[in-house]
């Protein structure tokens, strides 16, 4: 199934099938107030796993936003984990009313992807960055910069997906994961980028830029 051509993630459709059915048998008892709260449910899970198409910036070093959301820090510090170096940080948080499928940040190459399992604590919270079920993908651009985002579970989600593989060549904007019920992603970019964003702001994933790449 083509992921790009379908108007909810592929992952959602056993769900929205699971609570319809029940709707469905519901009504079909005449139990009224049930079918009702089913349909609803229903409907709320399309709309949680809605797959909307987005315009694509164009522009030469552009980074975009891997996930819709609000930004909730831009720092510089030491990324010790998994780069080990000094890097700007953008990290977003996403609700259970965003659209929760993940896009890639700029084109590149992925150099590697780590997943990690871990606890499920607040991802509006710092230490979630640290603590909670992630999976990291390291990219590396043309211009041989890495970039390195990390899709980290919250408080309700408790299933990370993700599309890519080590080695394949992405392009910005391309769709390669979800998160499911509620979520954050946080984005490590080289110390001379030029970030363009701040925090407190609603950002849209594969529409808003980030930053702009100084290579």
């Amino acid at each position: 199934m083509d992921r790009n051509r379908v108007p909810i993630a592929v992952e959602g459709i056993p769900f929205v099938a699971a609570a319809g059915a029940i709707a469905i048998l519901f009504y079909l008892f005449n139990w009224r107030i049930p079918a009702l709260f089913f349909t609803a449910i229903t409907l709320f899970i399309v709309w949680f796993f809605r797959n909307p198409e987005r315009k694509i910036p164009s522009g030469q070093n552009l980074v975009i936003s891997p996930a819709d959301g609000k930004i909730i820090d831009v720092s510089d510090g030491v990324e010790g984990r998994i780069l080990k170096s000094r890097m700007l940080k953008i990290s977003i948080f996403m609700n259970v009313f965003n659209v929760h499928v993940n896009r890639i940040p700029c084109s590149g190459r992925i150099f590697d992807i780590l997943y990690n399992p871990g606890k499920f604590i607040s991802a509006s919270r710092e230490k979630a960055s640290l603590k909670n079920e992630q999976n990291a993908v390291v990219l590396e651009t043309p211009a041989g910069d890495k970039i390195l985002f990390i899709q980290i579970a919250g408080l309700i989600a408790r299933r990370i997906v993700c599309w890519i593989k080590k080695g394949e060549s992405v392009k910005m904007g391309q769709r390669f994961g979800l998160i499911r019920f509620g979520s954050r992603v946080d984005v490590y970019l080289p110390t001379d980028a030029d970030v363009k964003v701040s925090m407190g702001q609603k950002v849209k994933g594969g529409e808003s830029i980030l930053a702009i790449l100084r290579k």
